[in-house]
Parts: structure tokens; C-alpha cells; sequence
């Protein structure tokens, strides 16, 4: 019973500090007050001032952490889309794929051109994946997940700030081009700008 009511909680607790995190984002429009930024600034010093230790808060969120997973939060979207993916399956495949190994292969080249170590390199390799495929793939990787959560949640918020600027400038129209592009480089956050 007390599992029940931590986790019950710590999901409504969550998504209420995401709700209303939308709705002052839609009321001042600002990119900088991104409602995912907001959410997690907003936890962070909820935990903080109430002194609820990181472990206890990540317990009470396990079924949001579930609902995250790889197959859960990408087989609703995919299968939403698949008429989409189906009439342009070569250049989204395509796109995915080089947008994918140049995101990897420079975020690796910058790490170690700034001369991070191999672990601080290895964490950012996946920043541009949905949050539960980066951690997963930062284990296996060797890297340190913390590292690689922050490095999502960053490029995505910077993906959705400057995606409409990139477009305009290189003039790219086609929906589908902007919605790969973006996606490729930063994952939901950027895609749903």
C-alpha cells in the first residue's frame, strides 16, 4: 500500500508540475521557458528545498519511467505515423540514418578534440535519442547516465529553440525534411516544435 501511494504521488505530482509547466509556456511563449526545462528546474528545487532525497523521488516515478520506455514511447508514434512513414520511407530512413552517425561521430569528435576522457565522451554520444534509449545506450556504452540525461534534455530544449531559425535559413519547406532533421538531431523535444 505504501508503494501504491509513493508512486501514485510521485506520477501526479509529476505530471501536475508538467501541466501547468505547458500552460505558462502557451501563455508567454517564451522558448526559454521550455515546459520540459521548467519541469525538471522546478523538481530539482522542489527536492532541494524539501530535502527528498534523489533516490526516493526516482522511486516514486518509476511508472512515468516505464511508460518512458523504448517500446511504450515509441510504438504509439510510430504506429500514428505509419501512413507517413510508409509514402516517404526511403528519404526519412535515409535521413535518420546519416543524421545519426554524424550526430554520434561529432559529438564524439568534439569531446575528444576538447579533451574530455573516454567516459565524458561516451556520455554524450546518444543526446540526440528520447531519454530512456540514451541512458540504455550509455550503459552499454560505459558512460555516465547522468552525463548523457543532461546532454538530452539540453539538446532538445536547444533543438526546439533554434529549429525554426535553421529552417529559415536554409530554407527548407518540406515538412517531412524539417520534421526528420529536427528529429534526427533532437529527438522529441525538437520534432514537437
Amino acid at each position: 500500500a505504501q508503494l501504491a501511494l509513493t508512486l501514485a504521488v510521485g506520477t501526479v505530482a509529476s505530471f501536475a508540475v508538467f501541466k501547468l509547466s505547458v500552460l505558462l509556456y502557451e501563455r508567454v511563449k517564451s522558448p526559454l521557458l521550455n515546459p520540459l526545462l521548467v519541469t525538471v528546474a522546478f523538481i530539482i528545487a522542489a527536492l532541494v528545498a524539501l530535502r527528498i532525497p534523489l533516490d526516493s523521488y526516482e522511486q516514486s516515478v518509476q511508472l512515468i519511467s516505464f511508460l518512458l520506455g523504448p517500446a511504450v514511447a515509441l510504438a504509439y508514434s510510430v504506429y500514428r505515423q505509419r501512413q507517413t512513414l510508409k509514402e516517404h520511407f526511403v528519404p526519412i530512413f535515409a535521413g535518420c540514418l546519416v543524421g545519426s552517425v554524424v550526430s554520434m561521430a561529432s559529438a564524439y569528435a568534439l569531446c575528444k578534440l576538447l579533451g574530455l576522457d573516454d567516459a565524458l565522451a561516451l556520455s554524450f554520444i546518444p543526446k540526440s535519442v528520447t531519454t530512456p534509449i540514451a541512458i540504455a545506450v550509455s550503459q552499454q556504452l560505459g558512460g555516465i547516465t547522468s552525463i548523457t540525461v543532461a546532454a538530452v534534455i539540453v539538446t532538445g530544449i536547444l533543438g526546439a529553440i533554434t529549429a525554426p531559425l535553421m529552417a529559415r535559413l536554409f530554407r527548407v519547406r518540406d515538412g517531412i525534411a524539417k520534421g526528420v532533421a529536427i528529429g534526427t538531431c533532437s529527438h522529441a523535444v525538437g520534432t514537437t516544435k
